[in-house]
């Protein structure tokens, strides 16, 4: 065991990695050391200023969840944008379950938006599920405001795929987009142009959202 690892497991709570393990299906309960989410936060600032740290980053494939989550909480603090990136990019495929895949993006990546997308468009034509997820996530997260383009619902509506982590990414950006961009997005439900099982999550998560009228509402229930 390393000294990262014996640090992580001092942090260690049996419950919480009791529970971890039942949200991810998919990932063998042993590679869970079960370390809460704020902690591991906490961890990773205080990790990132050491030597280590970088050394870290270059040792892939890590062991455990924990390690993963760590891996992308160091990358998101990184300031520079294409170390970033770069960073970003030669972990993805290493990227084993829809938690680690979720969670928050780097900062930087606000501020190089028209940069960045053409990095986005690769992931999303990956065959690698959780690349494909993260990229339709970035999408969700930074593109569906302001740098809003008719062409991106498209691009996540051509994806198809037999990966429930990616058509459950698929639905949540309809879904939000819906909330966000009505009028450009209606007409994929309308027109059934997603999956029959995209189509109804997204109308379910629609209807969950409370940021979505009880006109829009009722038009949903009309397109089930």
């Amino acid at each position: 065991m390393t000294e990262l690892q014996r640090s992580l497991f001092e942090l260690q709570d049996l419950k919480y990695r009791d529970f971890q393990s039942k949200l991810l299906p998919k990932t063998e309960k042993e590679k869970i050391i079960g370390v809460r989410t704020p902690i591991l936060r906490k961890f990773a600032k205080e990790f990132a200023q050491t030597k280590e740290a970088q050394n870290f980053l270059q040792e892939l494939p890590h062991q455990y969840y924990e390690e993963n989550n760590l891996h992308l909480m160091l990358v998101t603090q990184i300031c520079d944008y294409k170390k970033c990136l770069k960073e970003v990019t030669q972990f993805l495929p290493y990227i084993d379950n829809w938690a680690t895949c979720d969670l928050p993006l780097p900062k930087c990546f606000e501020k190089h938006k028209a940069e960045l997308i053409v990095d986005v468009k690769n992931w999303i034509a990956s065959n690698d599920t959780y690349t494909i997820r993260y990229g339709i996530g970035v999408l969700l997260r930074l593109y569906l405001d302001e740098d809003f383009k008719d062409e991106y619902p498209k691009l996540v509506s051509a994806v198809i795929s037999d990966e429930y982590y990616v058509n459950m990414m698929i639905a949540w950006y309809f879904a939000t987009a819906l909330a966000k961009q009505w009028e450009a997005v209606i007409g994929y439900l309308k027109d059934r142009k997603l999956p029959e099982w995209v189509h109804r999550k997204t109308i379910q998560k629609a209807m969950e959202s409370n940021r979505i009228t009880e006109e829009q509402k009722a038009e949903l229930r009309g397109l089930r």
